[in-house]
């Protein structure tokens, strides 16, 4: 099967991963980290928001390959600290309809870029 990339914005050239990669009907994306696709600056001293910030990546790139969210089939969440489960849990369960995507939830020591999270996906684009 041929792999295609999906990109949002500009490529980072010295970046050595794909945002996304498409596979017949799936999609893979890369962890997301917080970090503003606007600003180019990384969301620090607010979980939430951080939180938010990066399932709003995952979402971009959902989107650029023609799918969303509420067809993710399977989440990997990296915290800095399991401390801080609950609160991602109250965030996330604001963009994941009924059926929620299987998720893994890991606690790393620590994240690209000294974030508090990262979050990596895999969905179905629709027929």
């Amino acid at each position: 099967m041929e792999k295609i990339p999906v990109y949002t914005g500009s490529r980072l050239p010295t970046a050595p991963y794909t945002p996304g990669i498409r596979v017949g009907n799936l999609v893979f994306v890369s962890g997301q980290v917080p970090l503003d696709p606007t600003t180019h600056q990384v969301v620090r001293d607010d979980f939430e928001r951080a939180v938010r910030q990066c399932i709003e990546n995952v979402q971009q790139v959902l989107a650029e390959a023609g799918t969303g969210l509420e067809h993710c089939v399977k989440v990997t969440v990296f915290l800095k600290d399991m401390d801080n489960f609950d609160r991602l849990n109250k965030v996330y369960a604001e963009y994941f309809g009924l059926v929620k995507p299987a998720r893994t939830c890991i606690q790393a020591a620590r994240l690209p870029l000294d974030v508090d999270v990262e979050i990596e996906a895999i969905a179905v684009i629709p027929a």
